[in-house]
């Protein structure tokens, strides 16, 4: 196994049980003792963690908001951009094959693993230990960065979380050659535009719409 002071350094936890840490970063194509029962209790950790503190810094925040924010926090995208963050990837324990096909870059892998730590760090230190992870390293609502192709479903997901209308999208623009085209999108919610975006086709300006439009809408004042 690599050294992995420089990640229990960027975690800012030092482990008392280094075997815990081991065991969340082997990866299943190593076969038993991988870290697949560590991700089961981390997720639960991370969303009881992620409920609580939410409940606590947004006390004005309706349960629906409530409850889509922690779905941001938790989500793969998230988890994995906190494990990339940390250099998750280059500390796994993963057998060849695994590693030549990408593993030490994929989402879920990234997910799994860093689900995995979250679960070390409380069977080592405790629910504070795990709770100091998710304040040190977590992104803020507003930082997740969310993959474009999910856009569109997120907004969706967001504008109808407590019974609102799907959003419409509308191409408001269009230039450059007919073989080169630039088309800009603009998003509504019940008539009115919420953000506008901009590609060279339809569909991904529409995504880069919604992707503003969720930068806008997610982020909560404090």
């Amino acid at each position: 196994m690599s050294d992995t002071s420089e990640l229990e350094k960027k975690l800012g936890y030092r482990f008392q049980n280094r075997a815990l840490l081991r065991q969340a970063l082997t990866h299943p194509s190593m076969g038993k003792q991988d870290n697949q029962r560590m991700e089961f209790l981390g997720d639960a950790v991370l969303q009881y963690l992620m409920s609580d503190k939410l409940y606590r810094a947004y006390s004005h925040i309706r349960e629906g908001e409530l409850t889509h924010l922690r779905a941001l926090l938790v989500c793969e995208a998230a988890l994995s951009q906190v494990a990339a963050g940390l250099g998750v990837g280059e500390a796994l324990i993963m057998d060849r094959g695994e590693e030549l096909t990408g593993g030490r870059e994929k989402a879920s892998v990234l997910c799994d693993a860093m689900e995995a730590i979250l679960a070390a760090v409380y069977l080592d230190g405790g629910l504070e230990a795990a709770r100091g992870i998710i304040d040190r390293c977590w992104p803020s609502p507003e930082d997740v960065q969310r993959p474009t192709q999910d856009s569109k479903g997120a907004l969706q997901e967001y504008l109808q979380r407590d019974g609102g209308n799907p959003p419409e999208y509308r191409i408001t623009g269009q230039s450059g050659p007919a073989h080169d085209p630039w088309f800009e999108a603009t998003v509504y919610d019940r008539g009115t535009p919420l953000a506008v975006g901009s590609g060279h086709t339809k569909k991904h300006a529409e995504q880069e719409a919604a992707l503003a439009a969720l930068k806008k809408l997610k982020k909560p004042e404090v």
